[in-house]
């Protein structure tokens, strides 16, 4: 594995969070407007040039936790946003490490271990392939089947709405080894996206988060080999359970670095602008709502750094975590939309447009809901772990 250093060396105690997203945002802000103008691959690969990136990338393929590792990756990911880093980019590579390179490092066989290089210099991609056309939140419904043969399995189905697929090397995949529908019938493989039989659509027209590109992935007789099982067959499920909780846990981290940016932009244009004879900021109303928007980002962050911690600390099992996970993914989702919503009027008519340099992305913000789990199948899993009858 490629040696690169991490930011923080030391505890989470000796050096805090806060000083770790102001330097990497200046680390990053040479490089940050720039990005959104690259084709994603070649700004993916700058934004993995940075040292701060680098490392975490190499702390998530250790698999390693404590000491500080996921917080840091929490508070690196913070200061790329407060960078101006584009929210996709910030969203593409939270959901890489956390919803995948971490769970897949985790596990025992550790299938990207071989990739590893690749995957620190950005010249390798991962995608979450899980979501299919006829079924979403509901993994037990999907139609994508591995079927045993004399050399390991047939792989066949279709998977949609995959975020990087179109530029994707490598596909975490999940697929029925059972027609059963019980906790045992999934098992999850890893493959890389040039076997033969493996298709990858061209990028979806996305209005959300619009620096990742989206697609879907076919599997038409793909040849797959006991190899590339991430875990034993029949363990898909549960092996999803981690990747979902890795995932909801932390993935709203790409948006604490721009409300971080969104406030300093709304102080700094209410402070200057003037309307009746004095400063628009100086409005006890327009006041209250600039901190409405601070307390809403000082929830939020409070409630992605506690489950960083919490994960560091070595919460075991991790799907212990699972509820705890949903719920801080709900609320922070419902908190972003709030944010962007309270802040839209404080810009007023340069809100809605695109190159003000006070654009809110409402959409991008909705779409929070939906990631990951939508809110509301979340709402039934917690429903049911605090004793309800309640069925999807």
């Amino acid at each position: 594995m490629t040696a690169v250093p991490r930011l923080v060396e030391a505890s989470p105690a000796a050096v805090p969070p806060a000083d770790v997203p102001a330097a990497v945002e200046a680390e990053a802000a040479d490089i940050a407007a720039a990005l959104a103008d690259m084709r994603f691959r070649d700004a993916w690969r700058a934004l993995l040039a940075l040292p701060s990136v680098s490392a975490v990338m190499a702390d998530s393929l250790r698999g390693a936790t404590g000491d500080g590792i996921v917080t840091n990756a929490v508070a690196v990911i913070e200061g790329l946003g407060r960078a101006g880093v584009p929210a996709g980019l910030c969203y593409a590579f939270t959901s890489q490490i956390f919803g995948i390179q971490w769970p897949l490092a985790s596990s025992a066989r550790n299938p990207l271990a071989p990739y590893v290089d690749g995957l620190i210099d950005g010249s390798l991609v991962l995608c979450h392939a899980l979501t299919e056309e006829t079924g979403g939140s509901d993994p037990l419904s999907m139609r994508t089947a591995a079927t045993v043969t004399d050399s390991g399995y047939r792989l066949d189905g279709r998977k949609a709405y995959v975020t990087a697929a179109p530029e994707a090397d490598l596909i975490l995949t999940f697929a029925r080894t059972d027609e059963a529908r019980h906790p045992f019938a999934l098992s999850a493989f890893l493959i890389p996206s040039g076997r033969a039989g493996v298709v990858r659509s061209e990028p979806f027209a996305k209005v959300a988060l619009t620096e990742v590109p989206m697609g879907a992935v076919d599997f038409d007789g793909v040849a797959v080999a006991d190899a590339d099982l991430v875990a034993a067959e029949g363990s898909g499920l549960a092996f999803l359970s981690s990747t979902t909780t890795w995932e909801r846990a932390l993935l709203m981290s790409y948006a604490l670095g721009g409300m971080h940016a969104t406030i300093e932009r709304v102080v700094g244009w209410l402070r200057d602008r003037e309307q009746f004879g004095r400063s628009l900021g100086s409005n006890p109303l327009v006041a209250s709502r600039v901190s409405d928007l601070a307390t809403i980002r000082y929830r939020v962050r409070a409630l992605v750094y506690d489950m960083a911690r919490r994960i560091d600390e070595g919460a075991t099992p991790l799907s212990a975590l699972s509820t705890d996970a949903a719920q801080v993914k709900i609320s922070c989702a419902q908190d972003l939309l709030a944010f962007e919503t309270a802040a839209a009027p404080l810009f007023g008519a340069r809100s809605v447009i695109a190159d003000s340099g006070y654009g809110i992305n409402m959409t991008s913000a909705i779409a929070a809901s939906i990631y990951a789990g939508t809110n509301d199948l979340l709402r039934v899993s917690i429903a049911r772990d605090l004793g309800l009858p309640v069925e999807n």
